[in-house]
């Protein structure tokens, strides 16, 4: 099942490369509004609009870019188990517990440039990461995906390490996206995570290890969509035998002038990915699933003050 979902999803950009029109409907601005805080242009290269709403899914990063001078403002809430454990109606199905908490900020250094920064409560980590626009897909098809290249570092401040460098992580991916139709935009993205100190620290397991995500968002009125995420790692210790499970999320995306709204439920306990793809042990299977949302606001400083005369 897991690879049928990277197949079909790199199938489908491979023949929408070939197969998708030049799409020349008019967009309607109160369904774009945020995209005026992300990418664009106006020629006849034009850069398609919305491919994402948003620079983030459940886990994984967009294509999307933060425009120039403008920050946008990240709160991603992890609750706890609905169904098992410490879960059910003692803890209302979770919403009592916290899991992770991730408070982050993306500034546009430039239109193709992003600099994000953000701490989870998860090992307390603190993250520097920087985004580049390598690719953006354009209306006449004359380029038919989105690249971003995006590297980042980790630390754990707190807690016992031998050494300084212990406490550090590492990641860095490419992203792929494509918009196939006006509803449906998919996206695929090859991740390399190293941890100087393994997560968890246990004998056998890798410090570095790749990683694949696939993730979809198929729009289904003007201003919601639903989304579909998931994050597999290649490594020989995170199988199935020694309790590892890949994180699966799905969610809805609502759309509210300047604000990104996502409601979701993932068997993930961390929002970073640093911290996902390293150590996710709960399974859909025995009711550790949680609910989650995810708050994006875009601030604009470009504005100019009006002129006093």
């Amino acid at each position: 099942m897991k690879k049928s979902i990277i197949l079909i999803a790199l199938l489908a950009l491979c023949i929408g490369v070939k197969a998708q029109k030049t799409d020349t409907a008019k967009k309607e601005p109160s369904a774009d509004s945020l995209m005026n805080s992300l990418s664009a242009g106006d020629d006849k290269h034009a850069y398609i609009l919305s491919a994402f709403k948003a620079t983030r899914l459940i886990f994984s990063p967009t294509t999307e870019m933060v425009r120039k001078k403008n920050l946008n403002f990240l709160v991603i809430h992890r609750f706890g188990d609905i169904a098992t454990g410490p879960g059910g109606a003692r803890t209302l199905f979770g919403l009592d517990a916290v899991n992770d908490v991730y408070i982050g900020f993306e500034y546009g250094v430039s239109d193709n440039f992003n600099i994000n920064f953000g701490r989870s409560t998860i090992g307390q980590l603190v993250e520097l990461q920087l985004k580049y626009a390598l690719l953006h897909q354009t209306n006449d098809n004359s380029s038919p995906l989105g690249i971003a290249l995006m590297g980042g570092t980790g630390v754990r401040p707190y807690g016992n390490f031998a050494s300084f460098s212990d406490r550090l992580s590492y990641i860095a991916q490419a992203v792929f996206s494509r918009k196939f139709t006006q509803a449906l935009s998919l996206e695929v993205s090859p991740v390399f995570v190293s941890d100087n100190q393994p997560i968890p620290n246990e004998a056998g397991n890798e410090n570095s290890f790749f990683s694949l995500t696939a993730a979809g968002r198929l729009k289904v009125t003007k201003h919601m969509s639903i989304l579909v995420d998931w994050e597999h790692p290649f490594s020989s210790y995170r199988t199935g035998t020694n309790g590892f499970q890949d994180p699966l999320g799905f969610g809805a995306e609502f759309e509210t002038g300047g604000h990104v709204f996502t409601l979701n439920f993932t068997n993930a306990r961390a929002v970073s990915q640093i911290n996902s793809l390293s150590n996710s042990q709960a399974s859909w299977g025995r009711g550790e699933y949680r609910f989650g949302f995810t708050i994006s606001r875009m601030f604009d400083f470009n504005r100019k003050k009006e002129k006093k005369w």
